[in-house]
């Protein structure tokens, strides 16, 4: 089964067999309004955790998309660039924005699980 986990930056990461699927949680599209752009990294491209990697652009914002662990990029979800209100549609589904093969799985632990992400943004506002 897969482990979904969230950050305080408002991304979730959905680990699966040492890859992890990232995109931006509902809250955090919520807070951006209508998504207009979104710019993603490159596939092979290796990162750390906590390192800006991709880019959303709302009507009223532009926001860094970091990825929550490092490791490489393997995958970036192309429908993105053409569709990029699917974000506001389905942020935490059909619109993940890049896949990444974890370096090391132990960075999850420091993650919150979705009871904790809620009480989180609950604390938040």
């Amino acid at each position: 089964m897969a482990t979904l986990r969230f950050t305080k930056d408002h991304e979730w990461i959905r680990v699966d067999g040492g890859i992890g699927t990232v995109g931006i949680t509902d809250h955090a599209q919520g807070q951006l309004g209508d998504v207009v752009f979104v710019e993603l990294p490159e596939a092979g491209r290796k990162a750390a955790a906590g390192e800006a990697v991709a880019v959303v652009e709302s009507v009223k914002a532009a926001s860094d998309v970091f990825t929550p662990v490092s490791g490489e990029v393997v995958e970036v979800n192309g429908e993105l660039t053409g569709q990029p209100a699917l974000v506001n549609e389905d942020a935490e589904g059909e619109a993940w924005f890049f896949k990444i093969k974890i370096a090391n799985e132990a960075e999850l632990a420091g993650m919150m699980d979705r009871t904790a992400y809620d009480a989180f943004i609950k604390e938040s506002h």
